[in-house]
């Protein structure tokens, strides 16, 4: 007869809850400039291995031992061979594809290896922004008029009111977001859509522009979900035909000022979630002259790292006294809970004595 699953008690729960993982890899774009068609997504992309290894360095502070991998078909083999407790997921592109990211939380599922960010759904639904936007709508998070233009010569919608703004529909990190997405006229527009489509042969998706203020909400788990708000601060205050630019994302130090709004919070919360996001995301909101809400972008891998490569994740929660640290001891503590919670759950046919992962205590690393 099957034994029944040893039962844990609270406070071997609480231990385990309560850990870092001793080793940890970290997953990275492999880039090469041949796998992108312009500069400028290749830019997006150019410092993935360094960015990896800058946050590598704040994990091997707190004494785990990291292991870095380049999203290429090795990753099964090294990943398999070095049997990370857990990894983190910075993947932003395969081959310079950005919606063949999503392979990789599948490849790390079938490794049964805990990772931190989105699923296999989360990741492809951010790879296509017009889905997004029927998701969200569907959802009553608001948005703007929006239409997907496989072709330059697709006529428009009634709803469709200049300006429009013309966006790729795979691409994050503001590819081609410049001053020439903005069209006020037709015949822009149709010059501008046939340029994108015939260079990153994808679709267009095109949306109403909304004049006004723009903010980014970042939202991290931990064992609840916190929103941070942030309004961004552009060079010219007070032009409601400003906007968060390739050049502004890129080329020059974004700048934040704190935002509060327990609506937009809400909304913010919705859609992470109808979005199937996990552990953070980073979502860019227009407001408009009437103070009403739009969601214009959201992402379920954006950027990560501490401030001093700049991005928007950690510039927004050091706002709030939060620093790199913390958000990485969230993440670790996350990742790793939401692994011991699977290994609690009773499995038919066993005794619960499965092998855990080496973890090193958070105690300790926060008294050293």
């Amino acid at each position: 007869m099957n034994q029944l699953p040893e039962e844990k008690s609270p406070e071997k729960v609480e231990k385990n809850l309560a850990e870092f993982p001793k080793k940890v890899g970290i997953i990275y774009s492999e880039v090469k400039r041949e796998y992108f068609p312009t500069e400028a997504q290749y830019v997006t992309e150019k410092e993935a291995e360094n960015d990896a290894k800058v946050v590598g360095g704040y994990l091997e502070k707190l004494g785990i031992n990291v292991y870095y991998y380049p999203g290429t078909p090795n990753l099964v083999v090294d990943i398999d061979r070095d049997k990370p407790d857990m990894v983190f997921n910075l993947v932003g592109s395969i081959h310079g594809q950005e919606y063949l990211s999503s392979t990789v939380p599948g490849i790390l599922e079938s490794l049964d290896i805990p990772y931190t960010g989105a699923g296999i759904l989360g990741e492809s639904l951010s790879y296509n922004k017009f889905l997004v936007k029927e998701l969200l709508q569907s959802h009553g998070v608001p948005v703007p008029h929006f239409q997907l233009m496989p072709t330059s010569t697709m006529p428009l919608e009634v709803t469709m009111r200049y300006p429009l703004i013309s966006k790729l529909n795979e691409i994050h990190g503001a590819v081609e977001i410049t001053k020439d997405a903005l069209s006020d006229t037709e015949k822009h527009l149709r010059e501008r859509m046939k340029f994108l489509i015939s260079t990153y042969k994808q679709p267009v998706l095109l949306e109403e522009f909304i004049a006004g203020r723009e903010v980014t909400a970042i939202l991290l788990e931990g064992l609840n979900k916190k929103v941070y708000l942030a309004e961004k601060v552009f060079k010219v205050e007070g032009d409601p035909y400003q906007f968060a630019s390739f050049e502004h994302q890129w080329s020059e130090e974004a700048h934040y000022k704190k935002y509060q709004d327990p609506l937009l919070v809400e909304l913010v919360k919705r859609a992470f979630d109808v979005l199937r996001m996990s552990d953070y995301g980073k979502f860019d909101v227009r407001l408009d002259q009437s103070g009403r809400y739009y969601f214009v972008d959201s992402n379920s891998n954006p950027a990560f790292g501490p401030r001093e490569l700049d991005c928007a994740l950690a510039n927004i929660l050091d706002i709030y006294g939060i620093s790199f640290n913390e958000i990485l001891k969230r993440l670790l503590l996350n990742t790793m809970r939401d692994a011991v919670g699977k290994q609690l759950l009773p499995v038919p046919g066993t005794n619960g004595d499965e092998e855990k992962p080496e973890t090193t205590n958070v105690i300790e690393q926060v008294s050293s």
